[in-house]
Formats: C-alpha cells, sequence, structure tokens
C-alpha cells in the first residue's frame, strides 16, 4: 500500500480523489487474490460506432492499470480472465487480433513486470493455442520465474469445466484417492489461494465458466463500467466495498476472516 500512495502523491492533484480512496483502505485486510473477468469491450466499441477490435485495443490500459495498483497495494495473486474456450467461436479475425494484442502486450510490459518484481503465469490449455503466442507466453513466464512479487495469471484458452475435467483426467492417470485436496492439487491454479474476491466488469451477472472451483466462497463484486473504461479508482472502490463485508464462510462469526493458501471447503462449516 505504500508504494501505492506514493506514486500517488507524485501524480499531484490529479490523483487525490484515488489517494482519498487508497487510503481508505486497511492494508491487513486487502484480498490475497483477486480474480477478474474483462467484460464489455465489444459493447463499448459499439456504442461509438467502432469495429470489436477497438475495444480490444483500448481494454489494454485498464489492464496495465490494475495490474499496476494491484502490485502497489501488496496483492498476492491477480488473475484475469482474457480468453476462454468458447472464445474460439467467435471471428476468425477478431481471435487473430486478440494473438496479436496479446504478443504486443507482452512484449511491453516485461521491462515493467521485471521493475515490479511480479511473476507472471498463464493458466489453461495453452498447448492448444497458436505456437507464436505460447512461446511468447513461455518466454516470458522464464524471464519473471524468479521475480518475488504479485503472482498475474493470465487465464487463456480457459475454462472452468475443462480445467476441472483436465483435474479429474490427471487423478485417473495417477490412480490417487478422490478428495477435495487430491482434485485442488490437479487444478491450474495449485498451490494458489483461492480467489477472496471475483470482480466483474460490464454489468453482467454471471460468473462465465471462470474459476468454478475456487471461487466457492469468493466475495463477488459486479459493476456496470465497461472494462475499457475500468479506472484505478473503480479498482479501490471494489476493494473497500469487499472490506466492508463480513465473510462467514457458511458459519455465523462477524469477524472477517481470509482463507489461507491451502484450507479447503471441506475444512469448514457447511453452508
Amino acid at each position: 500500500m505504500k508504494a501505492l500512495l506514493q506514486a500517488l502523491a507524485a501524480e499531484g492533484p490529479a490523483a487525490e480523489s484515488d489517494a482519498a480512496l487508497a487510503r481508505s483502505l486497511d492494508p491487513a485486510r486487502l484480498p490475497a487474490h483477486i480474480a477478474v473477468i474483462m467484460d464489455g469491450n465489444g459493447r463499448w466499441a459499439r456504442r461509438r460506432g467502432l469495429p470489436r477490435v477497438a475495444g480490444h485495443k483500448a481494454g489494454i490500459q485498464p489492464v496495465r492499470t490494475t495490474v499496476e495498483t494491484c502490485a502497489q497495494c501488496g496483492v498476492g495473486v491477480l488473475t484475469l480472465y482474457a480468453f476462454s474456450v468458447e472464445n474460439w467461436k467467435r471471428p476468425r479475425a477478431e481471435v487473430s487480433t486478440l494473438w496479436s494484442l496479446l504478443r504486443v502486450y507482452l512484449r511491453a510490459e516485461l521491462e515493467e513486470m521485471q521493475r515490479q518484481s511480479i511473476r507472471f503465469t498463464a493458466i489453461g490449455r495453452l498447448h492448444d493455442l497458436p505456437a507464436q503466442v505460447r512461446d511468447e507466453l513461455f518466454s516470458v513466464i522464464e524471464a519473471t520465474a524468479s521475480n518475488r512479487g504479485m503472482q498475474l495469471n493470465l487465464a487463456i484458452n480457459y475454462g472452468g469445466r475443462a480445467e476441472l475435467v483436465d483435474a479429474v483426467k490427471a487423478l485417473v492417470k495417477d490412480g490417487a484417492q478422490i478428495d477435495e485436496a487430491a482434485i485442488s492439487a490437479r487444478l491450474y491454479t495449485a498451490g494458489m489461494p483461492d480467489p477472496d474476491l471475483l470482480i466483474r466488469t460490464s454489468g453482467e451477472m454471471r460468473v462465465s465458466n471462470f474459476l468454478l472451483w475456487q471461487i466457492a466462497y469468493a466475495e463477488l463484486y459486479v459493476t456496470e463500467t465497461l472494462w475499457p473504461d475500468f479506472t484505478r479508482g473503480e479498482l479501490l472502490r471494489a476493494l473497500l466495498d469487499y472490506q466492508k463485508r463480513h465473510r462467514r464462510f457458511g458459519g455465523i462469526s462477524e469477524s472477517p476472516r481470509r482463507v489461507q493458501p491451502g484450507v479447503l471447503a471441506s475444512t469448514l462449516p457447511a453452508p
């Protein structure tokens, strides 16, 4: 949080409203893991009479802002839903543009990731990606592997049901006993804390096949803001809203709690 406040102070009066929001946050109660469904690029473009790809291009800046702000706040893990297994149904030209934008983003942001010691990872069926995209992803993953700051996950060619299918296949292959711990250990997110906060832009009230197992106890925050218009202030307001909630995990305690990495739903009271 100190890093964020310093950055806001350097921006001067233009950032005062964001600075006021940041000062209202309790650094001890930040989510350990934030997941974001970045929705609304197409609608943003359509409302402006622009092609859909213009919305995807406009969505790059909010990614930068969100990553930077979460890293400066001290969030441990940030997972961004970039491309679902269902997105292959979109027009071929749009999908090709998305891959091009991803490669441009990775090249442009690598230096900043290194500066902030961000460790980049990707989750999903990566083996089905175009070779050039896959190579670019693995290059950045390798380059940032030793960083010790925030972990940035890009969910790409990702689907929650596909992830569970892959986990079950691994269980069968390993001949392991089937329980919650065994499933969790074979998810793409194995070793990470489950998301505490799931943010969705564009006002849609659904989870869209995203982290279905992991968000069992996540707090949901839905905003009408379309992703290209999602600002640092909007993110800080989501964090403030999160900190006002009492997380009971199916119990009756009024004291906020956080699931620590490795704690499974089976150890919590039934809903």
